[in-house]
């Protein structure tokens, strides 16, 4: 079966004049048009390609890769609005579109907009939806507390930013918890910190507890060996100015240099931590 907004290994059938036919060994066909045919080929190779709808609403294979496939997130930029709807670039020729009534925030040209990629059964087209939430679920987590996950920042909120948790779930990261830039649409690693009683997940973007002490121990030593085996910060700094340099909170900085003086990896200066 030929997936549609699927990445498809399929193999050459035969060469026309529009393109190349391939097929998935069963009764599924698809062209691929001559601006993505490769300059050696041979009838019955095997060939990776993305397969979607072309502007005649026929199935169609590219070897482009796009930005989001189907039942995935991306971060798409907004090319024109008209009556219909948005039309997002996603990287192919033909745009993505997302329907009005899938816009949480009404699109406007030339911006950015987070947005899940599915396919619309009532149609059988490939749609984008700014509604992510909905396509989340916490009913039955697959994650447990301490499980590092994969997390697409999604939106703010008053008490931090809102993550999507391995594509599947919804998370909360903690303003307090938040130490360096970020932005909607970035891919960060992640920390389960704590499942609450109504599956809620809070998610940390550093190591937790005893977890915490060696990554972090580890950074602040490259640190270091990038500034010359001198940092200007110390146990009495202020949580500002560790945070402006090392993206880690204070509490964090202070398990970290007392793991490495512990191991006799520095001193610690009025002024600041060295480098032995």
């Amino acid at each position: 079966m030929i997936n549609l907004g699927e990445y498809n290994t399929l193999e050459i059938l035969r060469d026309t004049e529009p393109g190349l036919f391939l097929g998935d060994g069963a009764e599924g066909e698809v062209l691929l048009p001559n601006r993505y045919v490769p300059e050696v080929f041979e009838i019955g190779d095997k060939i990776d390609v993305f397969v979607y709808l072309d502007n005649e609403e026929r199935p169609v294979a590219t070897t482009d890769k796009p930005y989001v496939k189907n039942r995935d997130f991306a971060l798409l930029r907004c090319n024109q609005v008209t009556k219909f709807g948005a039309f997002l670039d996603w990287g192919l020729v033909k745009e993505l579109f997302c329907p009005f009534k899938e816009q949480a925030f009404k699109m406007k040209a030339g911006g950015w907009y987070l947005v899940h990629c599915y396919l619309d059964y009532e149609t059988e087209r490939l749609v984008a939806s700014s509604k992510t939430n909905r396509f989340l679920d916490n009913k039955e987590l697959t994650v447990a507390q301490f499980d590092e996950v994969d997390l697409i920042v999604s939106h703010p909120s008053e008490l931090g930013m809102n993550v999507i948790v391995n594509k599947i779930h919804l998370g909360l990261v903690f303003k307090d918890d938040i130490y360096k830039d970020i932005s909607v649409g970035d891919r960060l690693k992640g920390i389960v910190k704590k499942v609450r009683h109504d599956n809620k997940l809070d998610i940390s973007l550093n190591q937790i507890g005893y977890r915490n002490i060696e990554p972090n121990a580890e950074f602040v030593l490259n640190e270091l060996k990038d500034n010359s085996g001198f940092i200007p910060l110390h146990d009495k700094s202020s949580p500002e100015a560790i945070k402006e340099q090392l993206q880690m909170s204070k509490k964090n900085f202070k398990k970290a240099i007392g793991s490495l003086y512990k191991d006799r990896l520095i001193t610690i200066e009025s002024d600041g931590i060295r480098l032995v």
